[in-house]
């Protein structure tokens, strides 16, 4: 398959356990590409087992980008995302090979393709005052607040999602005017052609989970999760550690219970994909590609170059 000089960056999205990664490096079998991440637990560093973060061999074999780029007590936007794909696309783009944007982090694919609002920088003292009026009186109080100064973002938020509640106050707090009203007042959006890996077959999918999160905690997630607690600057709230699977496995060492860890896992993980589904299946750029096929991998194939020719034919 030769389609150089390549002009578009492809996105290649799906549910978790969907084998994006397979198919990624399937791709890297025919084509020059260089993978970048859609995947919000990925730039955690210490978080291997519970994230399926490509392994040591597979990173050696296609370059990978966004992966391991902060500290479990950090935090990373959709912002920050979407300046550091776009600029890591422009250079591997520049050096004559193809961007393969994989991942099923919907908000940051989102970010690309319907661009970002202007939103005002987080100020310190102002969330210390929001935790300490949550911690008073309940985050379902703010929640109760945010419904009254922006009920569009409000309507979409869990009462105790403390980290998009506290965002959600902050931004009318700070810019006069709720971030439902931001978000509507958006710039920079891409076209970058999506391929989605959905299964027809929804078992198969639940099928893949349930197996997949066993082997997650054969493979020493317990571990890495008990290394993570033993650090002792991280807390259940963190971003990092609210990620499916390390979520479950930290509520199990504060009950000292683990007896149906497996079991609220992958329920967890099955939540997650349908909910990633649902995103998609309202996407309207993307072109699907049933993972559970047989013959997925020559369908695959042949829809990234039909993408790849008019996205040439285009320029």
């Amino acid at each position: 398959m030769n389609l150089t000089p390549f002009k578009s960056p492809i996105c290649l999205a799906g549910p978790t356990g969907a084998g994006k990664t397979a198919f990624a490096l399937e791709i890297a079998q025919v084509l020059p590409v260089e993978i970048i991440s859609v995947d919000s637990a990925l730039v955690y560093r210490g978080m291997d087992i519970g994230t399926a973060k490509p392994t040591a061999t597979e990173r050696a074999a296609v370059p990978h980008h966004l992966i391991d780029l902060i500290d479990p007590l950090d935090a990373y936007s959709a912002g920050q995302f979407v300046v550091e794909a776009k600029q890591i696309a422009a250079e591997v783009l520049a050096r004559g090979r193809l961007p393969l944007l994989v991942g099923g982090t919907m908000l940051y694919f989102n970010a690309l393709h319907s661009g970002l609002s202007e939103l005002p920088q987080g100020v310190p003292a102002l969330r210390a005052e929001l935790d300490a009026r949550a911690a008073e009186l309940g985050w379902p109080a703010l929640h109760a607040e945010l419904a009254s100064l922006d009920p569009v973002t409000a309507a979409r938020l869990a009462p105790n999602d403390a980290q998009r509640i506290q965002r959600a106050l902050e931004v009318c707090r700070l810019a006069g005017k709720p971030m439902s009203e931001l978000h509507q007042q958006r710039e920079g959006a891409v076209d970058w052609p999506m391929i989605s890996l959905e299964p027809s077959d929804r078992a198969w999918l639940h099928q893949r989970l349930g197996n997949r999160f066993d082997q997650m905690l054969k493979n020493g997630l317990l571990d890495e999760v008990r290394a993570l607690r033993a650090r002792g600057d991280l807390h259940a709230d963190l971003p990092a550690m609210r990620c499916v699977g390390y979520r479950q496995a930290w509520e199990a060492f504060d009950k000292n219970d683990f007896k149906d860890l497996a079991e609220r896992g992958t329920i967890a993980t099955r939540q997650l994909a349908k909910r990633q589904l649902t995103w998609l299946r309202a996407s309207p750029q993307r072109h699907v590609i049933a993972c559970d096929d047989p013959q997925a991998k020559p369908h695959l194939l042949a829809t990234l170059q039909r993408l790849l020719t008019t996205s040439n034919a285009g320029s």
